[in-house]
């Protein structure tokens, strides 16, 4: 059974920085592209970014760009995603997405 968590997610004010952290069980990791969305109060669920097998990263959210960074770790079988220069329209709820399986979400909220 394949099992995403998501770790990291927590209050931070207007321009700090946080690391999310996804961790995978139940699957061949290194083989499947993994993708970080997230869903803000209100509104429908995004893709923030994706990072596939190679390490390569298609960019899907130009209010991202330049301010989030993903990677993954084949071999401790996690992906993560540095989020720098947060603003309060980051606020939401993040999730790690891979195949047809989901995490549980961890919370961001940005805030002064």
């Amino acid at each position: 059974q394949v099992q995403l968590v998501e770790s990291g997610g927590g209050l931070v004010r207007p321009g700090g920085s946080l690391k999310l952290s996804c961790a995978a069980s139940g699957i061949i990791f290194s083989l499947y592209v993994v993708n970080w969305y997230r869903q803000a109060p209100g509104k429908e669920r995004e893709r923030v970014e994706s990072i596939d097998s190679t390490g390569r990263i298609p960019k899907y959210a130009d209010s991202m760009k330049g301010r989030f960074t993903i990677s993954r770790d084949n071999v401790k079988r996690t992906v993560s995603l540095q989020m720098n220069n947060l603003e309060p329209d980051d606020r939401a709820v993040s999730y790690c997405h891979t195949r047809d399986t989901w995490g549980q979400g961890t919370q961001v909220t940005v805030s002064s």
